[in-house]
Parts: C-alpha cells; sequence; structure tokens
C-alpha cells in the first residue's frame, strides 16, 4: 500500500511539474507575441496641445478648426486640445506662449505669423508647427530658406502665387495705371508679398505705391490715402486687413476704388476678387502633422513646409455689383459668411 501511495504521489507530482512548464511556456509565448504586436496608435498616452491664434478672424478660425478635426479624429479623448486667442494684442503672444512652454505642453501651434514668431523664442525643445504663414524663411530669419526650418518648428504655409494674383489685378482691371499696395508694417510676410507683387507688377508697366499701417488705428487713415490716390488696390494675406476688412470694403466703396485680395475672408469683406486657398485644409494638415510628430515620433526639424494643393479664383458677388462688374469665366462667387 505505502508503495502504490508513493507512486500515485509521484505521479501527481510529475504532472504538477509538466503543467507548471506548460504554463511557464504558454506566458513567454504571449510576452513574445505582444512584443511583437504594434499597438493602437495613441493607445494609452495622452497629449496636451496649445493653440495660440494671432486673432479672431474667418482664416485664422477656419484654420484652427481644421487642425482641431484632424487631432480628434485620430485621437479621439487622448488629446487635450487648450486654445488661447491672443487678440492682434503683441503682449498675449509671449505671455501665452511661455504659459505653454511652463506647463509643458506636448506641442504648440502658431496659428499666424507673430504667434510663430513668440512660440519660437519660447522654446527650443518643446515640437512647434506653424499654419497660416506665408514664407517661413522670411517669419523665422532663416536666410537661403530651403523648406525644413532644422530646428523644433514645422508646419503649413498659405502662400498662393503671387505672379497669379498680380496677373489676376491686370485681368479685372487692364486699364489700370497706379496700384496701391495696402499692408500691415508689423507683418513680415505682408511685407514680403507686397514688395513681390509689385515687382511683377511693375514688370507690367503698372506704377505701384506701397502704404503701410502699423495696427487697428492708423489703418483707416492709410487706406484712405491709398485709396484715394490709386485706380486699384492689393491688400496681401494680412491678419490685421483681415480683422479689418469690413472697414476697408467701406473706404473701397466710398472712394469707387476696388480691391484685389489675398484671401477669401479678406475679398468677402473688402475684396471683388481673390486667389485663395482654403484654410480649413492647411489646418487639417497641420493636424496630421501634429499627429506624426505625437505618435509616431517625426522630427519638426526635418519635415519639410507643406504648401495648399489648389488654389481658387474667386469673387464677391456683393462688390462686383456695386462696382458694375463682370467676373471673367472661371470664377467662383464667395458664399457669404455664415
Amino acid at each position: 500500500m505505502k508503495k502504490k501511495f508513493l507512486a500515485l504521489m509521484l505521479s501527481a507530482l510529475m504532472i504538477l511539474s509538466l503543467a507548471a512548464c506548460g504554463g511557464g511556456d504558454d506566458t513567454a509565448d504571449q510576452t513574445g507575441d505582444g512584443a511583437g504586436t504594434e499597438e493602437p496608435a495613441g493607445d494609452g498616452q495622452t497629449y496636451t496641445v496649445g493653440i495660440i491664434q494671432q486673432m479672431q478672424h474667418v482664416a485664422l478660425d477656419a484654420a484652427t478648426e481644421g487642425f482641431q478635426a484632424a487631432l480628434t479624429e485620430k485621437l479621439g479623448d487622448s488629446v487635450s486640445i487648450e486654445f488661447e486667442n491672443a487678440s492682434g494684442d503683441p503682449s498675449n503672444y509671449s505671455t501665452i506662449a511661455n504659459n505653454f512652454v511652463s506647463q509643458n505642453v506636448d506641442l504648440i501651434m502658431a496659428n499666424g505669423t507673430s504667434a510663430l514668431q513668440a512660440a519660437a523664442s519660447a522654446t527650443s525643445t518643446i515640437p512647434i508647427l506653424g499654419t497660416s504663414i506665408t514664407e517661413y524663411g522670411v517669419a523665422l530669419g532663416i536666410d537661403d530658406f530651403t523648406g525644413v526650418t532644422g530646428y523644433n518648428v514645422s508646419g503649413t504655409s498659405d502662400l498662393a502665387p503671387l505672379d497669379q494674383q498680380a496677373a489676376m489685378l491686370q485681368e479685372w482691371f487692364p486699364e489700370a495705371q497706379t496700384v496701391g499696395l495696402l499692408y500691415c508694417s508689423a507683418e513680415p510676410n505682408s511685407q514680403y508679398q507686397v514688395d513681390t507683387v509689385q515687382g511683377y507688377l511693375e514688370e507690367a508697366g503698372i506704377t505701384c505705391t506701397q502704404y503701410s499701417f502699423s495696427d487697428s488705428n492708423d489703418i483707416s487713415a492709410v487706406a484712405t490715402t491709398a485709396c484715394t490716390e490709386n485706380d486699384v488696390i492689393y491688400v496681401p494675406t494680412d491678419n490685421t486687413a483681415a480683422n479689418n476688412a469690413e472697414l476697408l470694403g467701406n473706404i473701397s466703396l466710398d472712394t469707387q476704388t476696388p480691391i484685389i485680395a489675398g484671401e477669401e475672408g479678406i475679398c468677402r469683406g473688402c475684396g471683388v476678387a481673390t486667389l485663395t486657398i482654403s484654410y480649413y485644409d492647411i489646418g487639417y494638415a497641420t493636424g496630421e502633422m501634429a499627429y506624426e510628430i505625437l505618435v509616431n515620433g517625426a522630427d519638426p526639424a526635418e519635415m519639410e513646409i507643406q504648401y495648399a494643393p489648389q488654389f481658387t479664383p474667386k469673387y464677391n458677388p456683393d462688390m462686383c455689383d456695386a462696382f458694375g462688374l463682370t467676373p471673367p469665366d472661371g470664377y467662383e462667387a464667395i458664399e457669404p459668411a455664415a
């Protein structure tokens, strides 16, 4: 009996030992499988993104909306977005940027040239993406800019073909002899645009004069002078002009001086025509870039600046009616603001 009992005990121990070994093998296999399987992007991770919007107007609002849509579609509740509107006040740009740095956010999105400059000055380590920036080399003071910044900044551009905008002005107003170039002197990308457009127009024999205002306080006086002294006005993608587009429109009508605008939002308020991009689309593309940085570890120093894939000629029906103008073929009507 004792021998039979001992045999049974030994058999039981062997079975338990084999089961334990088998369980250990299963655990090792599961660990190995887990290590070789890519987890869903962002799973278990949370991110905080700060947005500095330079001021509120249609174009910048659309870019911010597109950016937020892209991030929430891709990351859902895994991303927390903190939005700050600087309201066009230069003192706010740095304050907001520094607050985001002190919070150690995972990424800063700067919507507008001055907002980008403030963010870039505030941190050299937190990834920064710009949008609604016309020319990054000009905005960031990079000589011989090649499309990548080489440091923690990348983003999307709202630059439309300036030669085509100059040609558009001539298409609409072939008899124009004088053109006033109206822009904010505080925005370096506005200076870049008017300089470039002036070059194209002067090649065509048109006399050009630049009129700069420093902020919203002197825009009315400067715009009135520009409209009084010229046949046509060109307004680039300028944030201060965009924020005062209806004022410019009233001056344009009072002096009967039509305006060609750099983008749709400005044109809706004061222009007769524009060659424009979708700011929602470039904002969305910026959100996709943010996802690549946050989730996939992309380096903004090596990410090329992205440009709008298409440009659309549009006209403002109300302003065209007021000036008795018929749009050329191929122009889309700008819809009224919602």
